[in-house]
């Protein structure tokens, strides 16, 4: 069937694919992975067009942001940077949502006072969302509070109201942004979804990260050779045009807000290297990626710290390279994001993970830990040790560490996770497409509701 409807499907036909995807910019990840998603059918169009003939348009939509009636519900994102600040908060609140009695209730406050304004935001054109004329043709979540209360709008739209329970037409699809776990929200065969429609591929990441470094398992001569172009060599290429030393290198992040110790964690991994370095007589260097914490940023940069003359120091804010970063880096130091988790083992990246948010982000560690690239070190002072521990094993003789570690980082990567993703959807919204043409959805009768959309950062720009 897929066939057929990739081929009635002309490009010549003045049409436009329509996909709304629902998250919330609680962290920063389900937006990079809306986004990602975008890109990827930007570029199957692109690079596939007798595949993939039609444009394919993605209306991102923060929905508790922008059509939460009021506090809770609108207030998501701010809510859930404190809670990320002190992690007993978000322990005891991701703990108690994913109990039955947390879903019940969960799910009773969005469908009473959530459901109307949600569904404004479910029937508004994604061309131009001031209108409320013609849906999406599918709807994709990256969001565990984007399936219960969407799913019942639908059923409800598709039924001309006849139900909340059944009727659903349009194609709903949720892609889970977690490695190690998911909240219970996510759990789909626990929620009658048949195993057939559950496919595992890996994270949506970022365009740059596409196609990456993890080529250098191949095996051939030729291979081989290309795998030295796309390690030593490389990673100078890359530090000359990022402007850094070509010098072993120790990446620190904390995500797009800089949280989790980012300063404490410099300040003692920098000692140490400058340790390693007068003790061993060789040179090291550190970049420190501070995101939006420009006071981070301000307190490392060198008229505020002394570094010493033994190592190398780049403090960076916010930057949108981070694909060039990871791979001009030898160890990588960061709290235990799943965006950033993938991203590093697509670069063959050794990482150390400083920290992570109870329940959603604590299966991410044995992930990295079992796979075999990385370790787990709650202090700044751990974290230290483990990087001279790693730098001093990968220059004796008898293996090399890192080395090890970058191969094992390799194997679990799923460098073509995104664009594996966007053809399985570009072909259900062609499908889609093509069943509209004779089962046009009903008409919503009632009148629309006036409402701005919220550009996104608007009035927000702590947002990462």
């Amino acid at each position: 069937s897929s066939a057929r409807s990739r081929t009635s499907l002309s490009a010549g036909e003045e049409e436009t694919c329509t996909i709304q995807v629902l998250m919330s910019d609680t962290g920063g990840g389900h937006r990079a992975s809306a986004n990602a998603l975008r890109d990827a059918f930007n570029v199957l169009h692109e690079t596939e067009p007798a595949q993939f003939p039609l444009p394919i348009h993605c209306d991102i939509v923060d929905i508790y942001t922008d059509y939460g009636p009021f506090f809770p519900f609108n207030q998501y994102v701010p809510l859930y940077k404190i809670m990320a600040e002190y992690s007993f908060l978000w322990k005891w609140f991701y703990e108690f949502g994913a109990t039955p009695l947390g879903l019940w209730m969960n799910e009773l406050a969005l469908e009473t006072f959530c459901f109307e304004p949600f569904k404004q935001c479910m029937t508004r054109n994604p061309m131009d969302v001031r209108r409320n004329d013609k849906r999406a043709d599918m709807v994709v979540s990256v969001h565990p509070l984007c399936q219960d209360l969407p799913l019942k709008i639908l059923n409800e739209l598709d039924s001309n109201r006849a139900s909340r329970s059944y009727g659903r037409k349009t194609p709903f699809v949720t892609v889970v942004t977690d490695l190690g776990g998911a909240h219970p929200t996510d759990a789909a065969l626990a929620r009658s979804v048949k195993e057939g429609k559950i496919v595992q591929y890996g994270l949506p990441i970022r365009r740059g990260f596409w196609g990456s470094c993890a080529d250098d398992t191949k095996e051939t001569e030729e291979e081989d050779e290309a795998v030295e172009m796309n390690g030593a060599n490389q990673k100078s290429s890359i530090r000359e045009k990022l402007g850094i030393a070509d010098l072993p290198t120790v990446l620190i992040v904390g995500g797009g807000d800089g949280m989790g110790g980012i300063v404490s964690q410099a300040q003692a991994v920098g000692e140490k290297l400058q340790q390693i370095a007068s003790s061993s007589g060789k040179s090291y260097q550190m970049v420190v990626v501070c995101g939006n914490n420009q006071a981070a940023q301000k307190e490392l940069s060198p008229s505020q710290t002394s570094w010493g003359g033994d190592i190398e120091v780049s403090i960076q804010g916010f930057v949108n390279n981070m694909d060039d970063f990871m791979r001009a880096s030898d160890i990588l130091v960061t709290k235990a994001g799943p965006g950033t988790i993938a991203e590093a083992s697509i670069c063959g990246l050794p990482c150390i993970l400083s920290s992570f948010l109870p329940g959603q982000e604590e299966g991410n560690v044995p992930y990295v830990v079992d796979n075999g690239f990385g370790c787990y070190q709650g202090t700044p002072e751990g974290i230290a040790d483990t990087v001279q521990k790693w730098l001093e094993a990968s220059t004796e003789n008898e293996g090399n560490m890192l080395e090890n570690m970058r191969e094992r980082a390799l194997t679990a990567a799923r460098p073509d996770a995104t664009l594996d993703i966007a053809r399985d959807l570009a072909q259900m919204v062609y499908e889609r497409k093509e069943y509209l043409k004779s089962n046009p959805l009903p008409v919503v009768t009632e009148a629309p509701v006036e409402r701005v959309p919220v550009p996104y950062g608007a009035g927000r720009p702590d947002l990462f």
